[in-house]
């Protein structure tokens, strides 16, 4: 079952979203996700790697692009917290870092920075 915990960082509302298996799979479960979270008032989410399909970061697939854009125009900022030193394609490198540039998406090591991240 799907638990959001709800953090709050210089008066920020932040959902992190667990669950136990994959969350999001395509580009209408982000849109589900989106929109259940959205409704709750709440446009900043962490989402755990885990919870990802792999063919995320298999930038070929499109689901990230996909999903990623969905955030973006909602203007709802979103941070993937994981271990990416596995993700050794230089495109996908390449998309994490230029993602990380910017405050929209953020992809990052820990809870503590995905706040920190979405909290400034």
């Amino acid at each position: 079952m799907m638990e959001i915990i709800i953090h709050h960082a210089n008066e920020i509302k932040i959902a992190e979203v667990t669950f136990d298996g994959i969350l999001i799979a395509n580009a209408e479960d982000g849109l589900d996700l989106l929109g259940n979270l959205y409704y709750q008032d709440v446009d900043r989410i962490i989402i755990h790697e885990k919870n990802i399909s792999s063919d995320f970061f298999d930038l070929k697939t499109g689901i990230a692009g996909e999903i990623l854009q969905k955030f973006s125009n909602y203007r709802v900022r979103l941070a993937i917290v994981g271990d990416f030193s596995a993700y050794q394609s230089k495109s996908i490198r390449d998309f994490i870092f230029e993602s990380n540039k910017f405050r929209q998406i953020n992809f990052v090591a820990s809870v503590p920075n995905a706040i920190s991240k979405l909290s400034s």
